[in-house]
């Protein structure tokens, strides 16, 4: 009997990689996937060249355009609130445009005993193929900052984690139980990028995170924002918006810690500049003080996410 799963990508200005990973689906084995993609209003060519590619190949696929970038999780709601109205579907699947897959993983993925809340696979870098990305990840309490397990690695020599040592599941490659989102509710909105599936991850009770053996994704880390890889830096629109994430997870889940969380973003501006990483700094230091995304940063993630920014820091205040 062949599997079957629902599966979220949200794009936005994705017309330089989707193709891959469409292409690296189209050719996955023994699973059924019923598709959602949904656009955040992307200014390049990423809608048309998903309906160009749709026309040519087979595979069960829905497009959602949003007016406006309405960030990481709420595209990932929209996916989710059609695929849920699915009575068949007992999991959904948030991969990353970036990524692409061999053909075994996403079978594997859709066949993996529950229960569990989050589901998650060794995610290794693009390039180089020879290094783990994140094998589910860890979250310090005192700080916020979190950790890719067994980053840098070797995928062929290095074991995968014990899921007990688990905080969270990377949103790159994430599979959602249907038990778990109907427990949690859909992914928290307010993040806007980053620290969506850490949030969401602390609401899933008894359900287990679990990682999947042969589930191995393939990821282009930061094509879309620029966030940091073991070579490089992370971008002024990375920086900020994972720092701001950052303090917001810390105002919501240890608000009596959040002294702490806001000298770690101090201890991360010395960092950048003993490396000479001049460009991420200011980006810290608004995020830090609760400013909102400078207009280049709001540029470079549409007019939908300096709306979003400014509400939320309000969110973040009243907390």
């Amino acid at each position: 009997m062949t599997a079957v799963m629902g599966c979220i990508i949200v794009t936005y200005n994705s017309a330089g990689y989707i193709l891959d990973c469409l292409q690296s689906l189209a050719e996955a084995n023994g699973v059924a996937l019923k598709l959602v993609l949904v656009d955040n209003a992307s200014c390049d060519a990423t809608v048309r060249v998903i309906e160009e590619w749709t026309s040519r190949n087979n595979l069960e696929l829905s497009l959602i355009q949003t007016s406006k970038n309405v960030g990481f999780a709420a595209g990932v709601n929209l996916g989710l609130t059609q695929l849920l109205k699915d009575p068949t579907l007992d999991r959904f699947w948030i991969l990353n445009p970036d990524c692409t897959v061999p053909p075994r993983t996403p079978a594997a993925l859709a066949s993996k005993p529950l229960p569990f809340a989050l589901l998650g696979g060794r995610i290794v870098y693009q390039k180089p193929m020879s290094q783990i990305q994140i094998d589910g990840g860890r979250v310090n309490s005192w700080t916020g900052a979190t950790q890719n397990i067994n980053i840098g690695k070797n995928p062929a020599t290095t074991p995968l984690p014990d899921t007990a040592a688990l905080d969270f599941i990377s949103g790159a490659s994430m599979v959602a139980s249907r038990e778990f989102v109907q427990q949690a509710g859909l992914m928290p909105e307010q993040y806007f990028l980053y620290y969506e599936e850490v949030d969401w991850a602390q609401k899933r009770g008894e359900l287990p995170l679990t990682i999947c053996e042969d589930a191995t994704v393939y990821h282009s880390a930061g094509a879309s924002i620029g966030s940091p890889t073991l070579s490089r830096g992370p971008s002024p629109v990375s920086a900020y918006f994972k720092h701001r994430a950052r303090m917001m997870f810390m105002a919501k889940h240890h608000p009596l810690r959040l002294p702490v969380a806001y000298l770690f973003g101090w201890g991360k501006v010395l960092q950048h500049a003993l490396r000479s990483q001049i460009a991420p700094i200011p980006a810290i230091l608004r995020a830090l003080h609760g400013l909102p995304a400078s207009r280049k940063i709001s540029a470079a993630v549409g007019s939908g996410g300096h709306a979003a920014t400014k509400l939320l820091i309000r969110w973040t205040r009243r907390s």
